[in-house]
């Protein structure tokens, strides 16, 4: 996957007196792609981390599905979990939870914390790495997400491992505008479990985050939605 492809989407904004209407729509769009086990693609802000996720509702994440999350985004495959969720598993923030000097004193450019927790792997999974495995782990996040109360997740997870998790906060775009909230907070609107996979679309010739508009020809290309995290929280805010 490399950037700099020509051809781009219309800007949900639209400047022609529909814009809410059609960001109402695109939003709209996206949750039935979410509904249907189709990856959407969010922008989060210019201003912000200026990245585009590629984000899939985790019961939908075949291994076709991490093949593509690894060659055609390329980032880190994470899996964010809404708050209250995270905390019936007794999730915490990693920089809660590891005593080293290196975990403190943070100055991050775009937010005031990060949303990484723990690692995990499924107990079913060899090294967990594979496509296959990192399936399975994500799938079966997904299901725990659904029936929280009939899961043991110590007994079904084990970390460390190769699927990083992300606790969203309590309010979430309320609170904060991450990937992390804006993916869960698509998946509640589609009234799926608060389990969702996000990962950073990267430039194979620039070595930076895919631009917008390369991402948005992506999206063009594969009959995906786009959406700015602005449509989101214009929508769902």
């Amino acid at each position: 996957m490399t950037g700099h492809h020509a051809g781009t989407r219309p800007n949900a904004g639209g400047g022609d007196g529909t814009g809410s209407t059609a960001t109402a729509d695109s939003v709209e769009d996206a949750l039935d792609s979410l509904r249907a086990g189709e990856p959407v693609l969010v922008h989060d802000a210019a201003d912000r981390e200026g990245e585009t996720d590629l984000i899939y509702h985790a019961d939908s994440v075949t291994p076709e599905a991490v093949a593509r999350l690894r060659n055609d985004a390329g980032g880190l495959v994470c899996v964010a979990l809404g708050h209250d969720l995270a905390e019936a598993f007794d999730l915490p923030f990693y920089t809660d939870e590891v005593d080293h000097p290196a975990s403190g004193d943070h100055e991050l450019g775009y937010d005031e914390r990060s949303s990484f927790s723990l690692t995990v792997n499924h107990r079913d999974t060899y090294t967990g790495i594979t496509d296959n495995d990192r399936s399975l782990t994500i799938r079966a996040l997904g299901a725990a997400a659904g029936a929280p109360e009939e899961t043991d997740f110590a007994a079904e997870f084990r970390v460390p491992g190769h699927v990083h998790l992300l606790k969203a906060a309590p309010d979430l775009v309320a609170q904060r505008e991450g990937h992390t909230e804006l993916g869960v907070a698509l998946a509640e609107a589609a009234d799926l479990s608060p389990a969702v996979v996000v990962c950073e679309m990267l430039d194979d010739e620039t070595g930076e985050a895919l631009t917008p508009v390369d991402a948005r020809a992506y999206a063009d290309r594969h009959d995906f939605r786009y959406l700015e995290g602005s449509d989101v929280l214009e929508r769902l805010g």
